[in-house]
């Protein structure tokens, strides 16, 4: 009976949980809102060095004001590459160069925009939810398993069902409270 670890097994799909939902926040993070986030620049890269570099790992990348980024770049050689790169990366900023400090103005969003990034901040929260729901899946098949080699009772597993159901559920509940905390801010509500 020894060979299975209930609480290991509960912490492993919580961990795997919380990744979906912290991968969640980090593609939010990539939606612009109309307001300035550093996060907005976070899938920029820019190629320099004979290699294609994160942004951060180039420039400091700031917001002075609610509606403005300030980018600056480590070396002067690569305030071309970066303006380049954050123009091509389809994000509708324009950077207004000035020595080594690119200004991104943020422009206001049109309402046919904010409805399309709405809808792409539901798309991530379902992204998530499936992937909450898999990792349910694989606990439950995990203690089925067990069941049958023996290692658990059969009330342990169902007890233990139940504990990964109530896991499910608040990590789906942390979901959909970001992604509608988003949507709001997408929407300007």
């Amino acid at each position: 009976m020894a060979d299975f670890d209930a609480n290991a097994t509960k912490a492993d799909l919580e961990r795997r949980m919380k990744g979906a939902v912290e991968t969640l926040r980090n593609d939010l993070g990539g939606l612009r809102t109309g307001r300035a986030s550093t996060t907005l620049l976070d899938p920029v890269q820019v190629e320099v060095y004979g290699a294609n570099m994160p942004l951060n790992q180039v420039a400091t990348v700031t917001a002075p004001e609610p509606r403005m980024l300030s980018v600056q770049v480590w070396d002067r050689s690569n305030v071309q590459p970066v303006e380049k790169a954050i123009r091509s990366a389809g994000l509708g900023l324009n950077p207004v160069t000035e020595g080594q400090t690119l200004r991104l103005p943020i422009p206001d969003l049109t309402e046919e925009r904010r409805k399309e990034l709405a809808k792409l901040a539901t798309q991530y929260a379902e992204k998530a939810r499936i992937a909450i729901r898999n990792v349910r899946r694989d606990g439950n098949d995990g203690l089925k398993t067990a069941e049958k080699k023996g290692q658990i009772s059969q009330d342990e597993q169902k007890r233990l069902e139940g504990e990964v159901q109530k896991l499910t559920d608040k990590a789906i509940a942390e979901v959909d409270a970001t992604a509608t905390a988003k949507e709001k801010e997408i929407l300007g509500k």
